[in-house]
């Protein structure tokens, strides 16, 4: 699914109604029958409806909703926030065909007493839209807070108010919405952790735009989904052996740590690789070789892996899961770097790493690819005010020492050094546990063994990581499940994507 910013947006609107030959209220009477159609599936229609408007178009995508709720015998008060100017043209016309229905709407102004509210009430929010483009201040700022301090359900339209669709709001208010009834695709803002309070429930709602408009435009932003996992998915041919699918070698582990070796061998196993070698110390050794048996071992170091070789003869390399940081640890990245292997992933204590010797970023072979949480990130390339400077800043490097970053999180990002960002849609907060990542790494780690190029390896990697989350917290819960889980359930995964 591709990701639209506001101009964007208004184009899609625009080439729809030429295209299908519509006019803008016919298209805003599509929405507010889009959002009639989800009140009335969730069983809403008998509570009582405050509707809150701008003066825009979302206020008028509001004002046809609080129409037909009152063709339905739906009770509804309807307050429009008084700006001192006419509104727009298709705000206007859904005010006239209002006021056919009832004289009770109530214009507000600066020291207009804002109404009691009962507690079983709704509130809709529809004051402000995708074209907000300056924080919310006056009488605005005000019904807001008062809004938000209320304590009953609200539901916005299309977007929360005070939210821009594609720059960050810290700093500034909004509704805090509990359910978002949005149009056709996300919005950036919903992508970005700093917004879910605000976005509370997502729900997109089709209202009949062009796919003509969406297959031929290009975003900066894409939101996966299975369709496009399987159309980069290769066949698996009857007659290939072990070979054929790569060999791959992992990096990872110390005293204490050895789980993380574990967790990502057995995970890249079941990704799919042909062959793994694990290189760990000594001390891991019998721990590595019993619970992952299909994984060959080559030691080095009693408590830490203190060399490797031969590294140019995998087809993929993952280093990191539980290395530790020793002395040591930048001439071990320097070795592996100076082998240009054909597939690089670094992960956990590779980039703390790094972060601590950042000479070592400008001898990063090219294609590298690096999956940091948001405090590596931070660690690596400084501190951000906001997820969209984070993604910003995370685009401008990726471009700089062209590499790839997934950049890790609820919606898990994948970013080219084209400066193509890619978010993942699967996934929940039982993830929100030690060892996950480094199921990722050994995930990604073996489609890129099976020479899926990147970023399809970072892609499929992030997206099944998620999907197999969400199967195991189907089956355990999110409070139960564990990293080891979501390996369990990668079976299960791979069937839904490939059947």
């Amino acid at each position: 699914m591709k990701i639209f910013n506001a101009t964007q947006i208004k184009e899609w609107e625009a080439f729809s109604m030429r295209e299908q030959g519509i006019s803008s209220i016919e298209l805003m009477e599509r929405a507010a029958a889009a959002c009639f159609r989800w009140l009335l599936k969730n069983g809403l229609l008998q509570n009582h409806f405050h509707f809150f408007c701008g003066k825009g178009n979302n206020g008028g995508d509001g004002l046809a909703l609080a129409r037909i709720l009152m063709e339905n015998n739906t009770p509804v008060s309807v307050y429009i926030l008084e700006s001192g100017k006419v509104g727009s043209p298709d705000f206007q016309e859904n005010l006239q065909r209002l006021h056919q229905l009832t004289a009770h709407i109530h214009f507000m102004q600066p020291g207009f007493s804002f109404p009691v509210i009962n507690s079983n009430d709704l509130l809709v929010d529809a004051i402000f839209g995708t074209g907000l483009n300056k924080p919310v201040e006056g009488l605005a700022l005000e019904l807001i807070g008062f809004l938000n301090s209320t304590g009953c359900p609200i539901i916005s339209i299309d977007i929360p108010s005070g939210l821009f669709p594609d720059k960050s709001r810290v700093g500034y208010s909004a509704i805090s919405a509990t359910h978002t009834l949005s149009f056709q695709n996300y919005k950036p803002a919903f992508l970005f952790p700093e917004n879910n309070l605000f976005v509370g429930q997502l729900h997109l709602l089709d209202i009949g735009l062009s796919p003509n408009f969406e297959n031929t435009t290009d975003t900066t932003y894409e939101l996966l989904d299975a369709v496009l996992i399987q159309g980069i998915l290769k066949p698996r041919n009857r007659f290939a052996h072990k070979g054929n699918f790569g060999h791959a070698a992992l990096v990872a582990g110390s005293y204490g740590m050895m789980g993380a070796a574990v967790l990502a061998a057995r995970a890249c196993l079941s990704s799919g690789a042909g062959k793994l070698t694990a290189h760990i110390p000594s001390c891991g050794y019998m721990t590595v070789q019993t619970a992952a048996p299909e994984a060959m071992c080559k030691v080095s170091g009693e408590k830490y892996v203190e060399d490797v070789e031969n590294m140019h003869a995998y087809t993929a390399i993952g280093v990191g899961p539980g290395i530790g940081l020793q002395e040591t640890s930048g001439t071990l990245l320097k070795t592996i770097f100076s082998a240009k292997p054909q597939s690089l992933l670094l992960d956990a204590d590779a980039l703390n790493c790094i972060a601590a010797d950042k000479d070592l970023l400008g001898l990063l072979p090219v294609n590298t690819l690096i999956t940091p949480h948001p405090k590596e990130f931070e660690r690596l390339f400084g501190k951000t005010s906001n997820d969209f400077e984070r993604i910003d800043r995370a685009v401008q490097k990726a471009a700089e020492l062209n590499i790839y970053i997934v950049l890790k999180g609820h919606h898990t990002a994948i970013i080219t050094p084209r400066g193509k960002i890619y978010f993942n849609n699967t996934g929940n907060a039982g993830m929100a546990k030690a060892g996950m990542g480094d199921v990722l790494t050994g995930i990604i780690t073996g489609l890129m063994a099976q020479q899926y190029p990147l970023p399809e390896a970072a892609i499929i990697g992030v997206y099944i990581h998620g999907l197999a989350g969400d199967i195991a917290a189907e089956k355990f819960s999110q409070e139960a499940m564990q990293a080891s889980d979501l390996i369990n359930c990668m079976g299960d995964a791979w069937k839904i994507l490939r059947y």
